[in-house]
């Protein structure tokens, strides 16, 4: 398939180029970076392109069968509150459009986590229950969050108005070789000290983020459906039933779980519809001290991530 990655030099996207190169896809990247004029294309063929602008959304999306999504502005707490609402809102309307008019067959969107109202959020928030699944209603509040329910919505819009099929893929908080040890290694070391985590641990590795979007990308299910993307266990090594106890005590339900350390958020519904199952843990990454084990070190020295060799794929 000739498929199109968005944000195709953030982690997410440069994962994903390495994923559909090595499954044998056509693949084009595009971002707001510059162009190696006299590189060539060393896998994937790269456009510089800003989304958000209807024009360019509408000449890279020209050409494509599949649309996988990754750009945005990736938190909304370095921009001012309207930009952040508005660049992610208006690409995501652009590309939905642009696949619309332009006949091509998926979109896949990656929304996120947040859309159930944690990370961002201004007044105190958790979710009722855990493992939050994708019954729970959206409560977002803050302009990024809102925007990733907004783009949902348009997802909805457009398959009701043409033959175009959708997925958002929902990642938990996506972690690789250069931000495991940072992000996680507080939970690690002090897993009831740290403050509580409002998506209950939960985190997704970017590599099975990637394999989640092209199984997204590959499917065949019709209209739009809504999915969550998660690692299958949580980021502290230790059960959830102690975490939930210690940070939230009767207020948050702990319903059935598939393992005694998975994370707060359930992936049945990705494995049910697209056949994903996650096969990395932090525990391939980090020590159970936190620190980045010797030959993960090693892969990011040499530039020779996923994350990496898929940016390069584009230069």
């Amino acid at each position: 398939m000739q498929i199109l990655v968005t944000g195709a030099h953030g982690k997410v996207g440069a994962a994903t180029i390495n994923e559909l190169i090595e499954a044998g896809h056509d693949v084009t990247g595009c971002d707001l970076a510059p162009p190696v004029f006299e590189g060539g294309d060393r896998g994937a063929h790269y456009v510089q392109a800003d989304v958000s602008d209807a024009g360019d959304a509408f000449a890279t999306v020209r050409g494509h069968d599949v649309v996988i999504h990754c750009a945005a502005l990736p938190e909304p707490t370095r921009n001012t509150a309207h930009t952040v609402f508005r660049n992610n809102l208006m690409a995501t309307f652009n590309l939905a459009e642009a696949c619309v008019r332009m006949g091509a067959d998926r979109i896949v969107n990656v929304s996120s986590e947040t859309v159930a109202g944690m990370a961002f959020a201004e007044r105190r928030f958790h979710a009722p229950y855990a493992p939050i699944d994708e019954e729970l209603p959206s409560r977002p509040q803050d302009p990024y969050a809102l925007a990733k329910v907004f783009g949902e919505q348009l997802m909805d819009a457009a398959v009701a108005r043409a033959d175009l099929r959708a997925v958002s893929v929902r990642p938990s908080w996506v972690q690789w070789e250069g931000n495991y040890a940072r992000s996680l290694g507080p939970w690690l070391r002090d897993p009831f000290g740290a403050p509580p985590s409002q998506s209950f641990w939960s985190y997704i590795d970017v590599y099975d983020l990637a394999h989640a979007l092209r199984l997204a990308a590959e499917c065949s299910l019709a209209g739009h459906e809504a999915v969550y993307a998660v690692a299958a266990d949580n980021g502290t090594g230790r059960p959830l039933r102690e975490l939930i106890a210690h940070h939230y005590g009767e207020d948050v339900e702990l319903r059935d779980l598939p393992r005694e350390d998975a994370g707060g958020i359930s992936g049945a519904k990705a494995e049910r519809i697209l056949g994903f199952r996650p096969s990395h843990s932090w525990r391939d990454y980090l020590t159970e001290d936190g620190e980045l084990v010797s030959p993960a070190a090693e892969l990011l020295e040499r530039g020779r991530t996923g994350v990496q060799m898929g940016r390069a794929a584009l230069s």
